[in-house]
């Protein structure tokens, strides 16, 4: 199974974009975006809170379809998977 994992704006700059991975069959988008963002402290830090949940702020998307952060630990990836990370979007 192959997903694509693409992080954007600060994100992107600590963990990189277009990430292709290859996760266990079952794994949660929750796990998915966890085990990457593992791999730079400040990443994580960024994306998670201490108890290891999302921060409020964060936009996730499955192939185009907005995920609430909430539901992203029981919301398994599938292959051809593509998956957004965004900060808080600002702007005027």
């Amino acid at each position: 199974m192959s997903v694509k994992v693409r992080f954007f704006a600060r994100f992107r700059e600590l963990l990189g974009t277009d990430i292709v991975t290859e996760p266990k069959a079952g794994t949660s988008l929750a796990a998915l975006v966890s085990g990457i963002a593992q791999k730079n402290k400040e990443g994580y830090d960024a994306i998670f809170d201490e108890q290891g949940s999302f921060r409020e702020f964060v936009i996730l998307m499955r192939n185009g379809k907005r995920v609430e952060t909430a539901d992203a630990g029981k919301t398994i990836v599938a292959d051809g998977d593509e998956i957004a990370v965004f900060p808080p979007v600002a702007g005027g």
